[in-house]
């Protein structure tokens, strides 16, 4: 684990101290405003991260004794929420420096974690995570897409790492493969490293501003003192945030939800048929976003796994309700409400462990 030494990140007045802040209103509705343009034009979104930097959303994460805001997890999901009701790529993209550093904090090299953590919770750099491959992604492959080979001082990386968001923009990637004799590991890879490309993004149906496609490695050597965790039998075991269907999914798909319904309640103020509809969409809202926080907390009476079933479900309701409101005016695309809907399917598919899928398939299938 990190040591008690300072990074000596600053903290600003200007920056959000907790999820109750006006401040996290102001900026999820500035979001908001620049969201539409950067779906239509699949923009990288400069303007809102750097909106989020200043914020100090970046830091949100990391410990007080670090120099950080040493937000708790319930609370940083809080800020999720409110983030991703206004702009999900650029909520979704602000998770992925915030994984980085959980990583390395929590990693045993502590000189990795002391040159690279104070740049991206300064927003200095820009961090995303490429592990996929070791979770839920291609893992019926007859040998590892992404394979690991030491060599002299380091290790060389061949392979596929299928989905990374923000690639080409990032100056680190936290990745991971697989070695011949089984053992893994996880490394922070210096994305202008020789043999490090990527690939074109992919055109997804929802999210394109966030630029994720794939990075391939050819023989890209990197040397051990990028190493954050293993070699070990399974490098994910135990590590915290490290699992796929983690709460922060949950809670983007809770954001996403929010702005739907906003727009569902500002609707039913002038239609009354709109208003059972909005009630109860508000009350699984509240109630999904109460047994969130309870497992952040370490209690509650469900799993992980069944909430994040729960909240993918919601998020459909919840954006079809919008669209159907709307009526075809929110068919047209530049609507946000449309955009809402294709944004719900993400969590379809995005980091979905199995008995998330298949609890989902078995609800819109009605089994059971």
């Amino acid at each position: 684990m990190v040591d008690d030494c300072l990074f000596a990140l600053g903290c600003s007045s200007m920056m959000i101290q907790h999820p109750a802040d006006p401040r996290l209103s102001e900026v999820s509705h500035r979001l908001a405003d620049l969201a539409d343009d950067l779906d239509n034009a699949m923009l990288w979104p400069a303007e809102g991260l750097r909106l989020c930097q200043d914020a100090g959303v970046m830091q949100w994460v990391v410990p007080t004794a670090q120099g950080g805001l040493g937000w708790s997890e319930a609370d940083i999901l809080r800020g999720y929420i409110q983030l991703a009701a206004g702009c999900l790529s650029t909520a979704f993209l602000v998770t992925q420096p915030h994984g980085v550093i959980r990583r390395l904090l929590e990693s045993d090299n502590q000189e990795l974690c002391s040159q690279v953590v104070p740049l991206l919770a300064a927003g200095d750099a820009f961090g995303s995570v490429g592990i996929s491959q070791l979770t839920t992604s291609r893992r019926h492959s007859a040998k590892p897409v992404m394979q690991l080979r030491e060599v002299g001082g380091g290790v060389q990386l061949d392979g596929l790492c299928p989905w990374v968001t923000g690639g080409v923009y990032a100056d680190y990637i936290l990745t991971g493969g697989v070695f011949e004799d089984g053992r893994q590991a996880l490394l922070l890879i210096p994305t202008e490293r020789s043999g490090i490309t990527f690939d074109p993004p992919a055109e997804m149906v929802g999210l394109g501003a966030t630029h994720t496609g794939s990075m391939r490695c050819r023989q890209a050597l990197i040397e051990r003192q990028w190493i954050v965790a293993g070699p070990s039998e399974n490098v994910m075991a135990g590590r915290k945030g490290a699992n796929t269907g983690g709460l922060q999914t949950s809670a983007l798909a809770l954001g996403l939800a929010r702005a739907a319904i906003e727009y569902l309640s500002n609707e039913s103020s002038l239609r009354s048929e709109l208003v059972e509809a909005r009630e109860a969409l508000r009350s699984e809202q509240q109630a999904l976003e109460t047994d969130l926080l309870a497992l952040a907390a370490g209690s509650g009476g469900c799993t992980n796994d069944e909430l994040r079933a729960r909240a993918n479900l919601h998020v459909l309701r919840a954006t079809q309700a919008a669209l159907t409101a709307a009526k075809g005016t929110g068919y047209l695309r530049g609507h946000p409400v449309g955009r809402w809907c294709r944004e719900a399917l993400f969590f379809l598919v995005w980091s979905c462990p199995q008995p998330v899928a298949s609890a989902t398939l078995c609800e819109l299938a009605r089994i059971g």
